[in-house]
């Protein structure tokens, strides 16, 4: 070939568009978001080539490892009083965070039984027999923290507090009632939904406890366009009707 073909294919072969590189993603989640957000990151990640590693555990020990360096791109708190951690040490991109998703907080049972009504009359305690009430940590993880106020706010706590095992996420509450280990838990009405091996006995009052309110953030540590998107991708329609299908309640911004 001579060194004018040369150049003249050299110079083509510099407008042949190349494909971008697929990207990572990392997120950490509540662990009670991971049914639907595994739907939406499988989705996302068909329609555009990258890829979505989530990290599911108790708001408060992701919070914290977030603060202590750990590398993710997004945060989707159970709390806001997390959220306002992991922001008060400037770790959320400027104008990037959001109240995204509600959800209600109820009563389950191992085995089917009949529904009750969660008031001051409820006898919890004897409920519960010689048996446990399965809960998230109940100063730290968010699901324990509202299962706790509400207990307190129907004056129910006292009684039932040497009864309570507590476990590192709700989702591990969840399992501890679903397997039989525990009679009765306290989850979010998402949890319960997602579990076919438990029954849900009665939702606590909405003012029982603080509002549940799952605020997003793109973080600092996020630097390629792909993160950005995945952020965008949650607030999006096709997450909207995943997050709703799971019981979710979609929080529109005025």
């Amino acid at each position: 070939m001579s060194s004018t073909r040369l150049a003249l294919a050299f110079s083509a072969a510099l407008l042949v568009p190349t494909q971008a590189p697929a990207a990572e993603v990392l997120v950490f989640a509540a662990a009670s978001l991971r049914t639907a957000l595994d739907d939406i990151a499988e989705q996302w990640q068909a329609e555009t080539g990258h890829s979505v590693l989530v990290s599911y555990a108790g708001s408060s020990a992701q919070a914290r490892q977030i603060i202590a360096g750990a590398p993710a791109d997004i945060f989707l708190s159970a709390s806001t009083d997390w959220m306002d951690a992991v922001q008060a040490e400037g770790l959320i991109a400027d104008g990037m965070r959001r109240d995204l998703l509600g959800n209600a907080l109820v009563l389950i049972a191992h085995a089917a039984a009949a529904p009750v009504t969660l008031t001051p009359a409820l006898d919890l305690a004897a409920m519960l027999g010689d048996g446990h009430l399965a809960m998230a940590l109940v100063d730290a993880v968010p699901a324990g923290q509202y299962g706790k106020a509400a207990l307190q706010s129907l004056g129910l706590w006292e009684a039932v507090a040497p009864l309570v095992v507590q476990t590192d996420n709700v989702r591990a509450a969840l399992a501890l009632v679903a397997l039989g280990e525990a009679p009765l838990g306290i989850v979010y009405a998402t949890d319960a939904r997602a579990e076919p091996a438990v029954t849900v006995l009665g939702t606590f009052p909405d003012e029982s406890h603080p509002a549940i309110t799952y605020p997003l953030a793109l973080l600092t540590e996020a630097r390629d366009p792909a993160d950005r998107a995945f952020y965008d991708a949650l607030q999006g329609e096709a997450a909207r009707a995943v997050f709703e299908r799971h019981g979710f309640v979609v929080l529109d911004q005025p």
